[in-house]
């Protein structure tokens, strides 16, 4: 079985081959295909935008096609930035800019208001339609600053209480066995496990 991952972001790349890699599909990338270009993500849900660039995907290759839609859910923020993660700071910022944005916008807020959560929702989408998702989560807390030198997009302002570190302090294969997306692609490992021979 052949998967395109519908995506040109090599930090998620290297998550989820670490993850599917032995599941026995073969995985490509959009770079492979230098033609396709995704759509705009104007769903109001990570699950809306995952099918979406899933279904594009399928029908541009004419196979199985994944595609995730992650970000960061701050309780202080009343959810923000939510599905407008990565351009949180505007089209194009860089991942400090969103997270400087972020920690701007919590200046003074009291750690017990300080709760989030990273959540990722994996489509696969299947070139006769068929849809299959699985969502994942990481419950944690928003630093006043950030901390580590790993990981990408929020990680260094994401606490993980059991780890006592960010996202960003820790290995990535520790983080893989804990990541929202980590989580999420297990599932679909599971999935995957019981359809392939």
């Amino acid at each position: 079985m052949k998967i395109v991952i519908a995506t040109k972001n090599n930090g998620k790349l290297s998550e989820i081959e670490k993850i599917l890699g032995s599941a026995g599909a073969e995985l490509l990338t959009l770079n492979e295909f230098p033609d396709i270009n995704l759509p705009e993500e104007t769903g109001q849900t990570f699950l809306e935008n995952a099918v979406a660039k899933a279904v594009y995907a399928a029908r541009k290759t004419g196979m199985s096609a994944l595609a995730d839609d992650s970000g960061l859910e701050v309780e202080y923020l009343r959810g923000r930035p939510g599905v407008r993660s990565a351009r949180y700071a505007g089209v194009g910022a860089t991942d400090e800019e969103n997270y400087r944005k972020l920690l701007k916008e919590m200046a003074g807020a009291p750690h017990d208001q300080r709760r989030g959560r990273f959540v990722c929702v994996i489509a696969l989408a299947e070139p006769t339609g068929e849809v299959h998702a699985f969502e994942g989560s990481l419950e944690g807390f928003i630093t006043e600053a950030p901390r580590g030198a790993d990981g990408f997009g929020y990680d260094p302002v994401f606490f993980i209480p059991e780890k006592n570190r960010t996202c960003a302090e820790i290995n990535p294969d520790e983080k893989n066995s804990i990541s929202h997306r980590g989580r999420a692609l297990r599932k679909l490992k599971t999935w995957m496990e019981e359809r392939l021979p």
